[in-house]
């Protein structure tokens, strides 16, 4: 089953100047029970894209359009008001960046998730109560009674994220988003939080959707990956396939970035030069100004994201 269905989503935000392309042409999928992960560079769009599908972006200054949206069935550029609050939480839950600014620091960590059940299912406040303890235990949290009567401030990033997750879990959906979701945690508790989710998604049965730039995480984390620049998808494969054999020069240069890949002491291979500023993006192909076997074709137009074997699918002139 198709739980999320994009094609040709672009994002816009309105500047003074003009309007500002964060997502152009995005076109992705996820079955039931399936993880992708969304990889690229700050600023390529990967946060956007996810907000864009939940209807997140205040719309102005946001621009959203898409050939097709559609999540848990419903389509997303249709959805209002009230069919957009049951979706949210329902169908689809995300693990922001920061849980400390997730969090409503008025209100206690049990307060909120009692809150976010309350809204979906028609249950008693002692009912809903005594589920988020039951989640919050089942996230490992120890003593989840006490973490349940305290306030975001009281708890450590660690426990902060435990909580988000225990939240976005807390209405079963059937899908869940991990925006960035060790950023801020250190190398143990990142383990940890990644187990977790990889944990929950098997036992909930849900599909996953991780955003994150650190291509160690995906390695470990999901089934397919998407790599994006400037805005653009340029490579999705399966994850083994893509790490064996990279076929996009920006993903194979993404990889010998990372740390001991190479092996011995080899020094890191850096990609020259910035990302596309969005307000003046370059023409045809984002990474061509980088790209080290650029061809001049590729300055002039972006290739079509084409299928090159089966389950991958390249946005580059030089792969056949």
């Amino acid at each position: 089953m198709r739980l999320l269905d994009i094609r040709n989503l672009t994002v816009g935000f309105s500047q003074h100047d003009g309007l500002v392309q964060a997502v152009r042409g995005m076109t992705l999928h996820l079955d039931e029970g399936e993880s992708l992960g969304i990889v690229g560079e700050s600023g390529s769009g990967k946060s956007v894209t996810c907000m864009a599908a939940l209807r997140l972006l205040r719309e102005p200054p946001a621009k959203i359009a898409a050939d097709r949206m559609v999540l848990a069935g419903v389509d997303v550029l249709k959805a209002r008001g009230a069919d957009l609050a049951q979706l949210r939480g329902k169908a689809a839950a995300m693990i922001f960046q920061d849980p400390m600014t997730a969090f409503d620091p008025s209100f206690t960590i049990g307060h909120q998730i009692a809150e976010t059940i309350l809204a979906h299912r028609p249950v008693r406040k002692t009912v809903a109560r005594g589920e988020a303890q039951a989640l919050l235990a089942r996230v490992e949290i120890k003593n989840p009674a006490a973490v349940l009567d305290s306030y975001p401030h009281q708890l450590s990033g660690g426990m902060l994220q435990r909580a988000m997750i225990a939240m976005a879990l807390s209405c079963r959906p059937e899908i869940l988003f991990a925006d960035e979701p060790t950023t801020a945690l250190d190398v143990t508790v990142q383990a940890q939080i990644l187990q977790l989710i990889k944990d929950v998604q098997t036992e909930f049965g849900m599909g996953l959707i991780m955003v994150t730039h650190d291509l160690g995480v995906i390695a470990e984390t999901v089934d397919r990956v998407l790599v994006m620049y400037g805005g653009r998808v340029m490579e999705q494969a399966p994850v083994q396939q893509l790490f064996d054999a990279p076929a996009h020069p920006y993903t194979a240069a993404l990889l010998a970035s990372i740390p001991g890949r190479a092996g011995g002491r080899q020094r890191l291979t850096e990609i020259p030069g910035t990302s596309p500023n969005p307000s003046n993006p370059p023409s045809g192909c984002p990474f061509h100004p980088r790209c080290p076997v650029a061809l001049p074709q590729c300055s002039q137009e972006m290739p079509a994201l084409r299928s090159t074997a089966p389950g991958r699918d390249v946005a580059c002139w030089r792969v056949q």
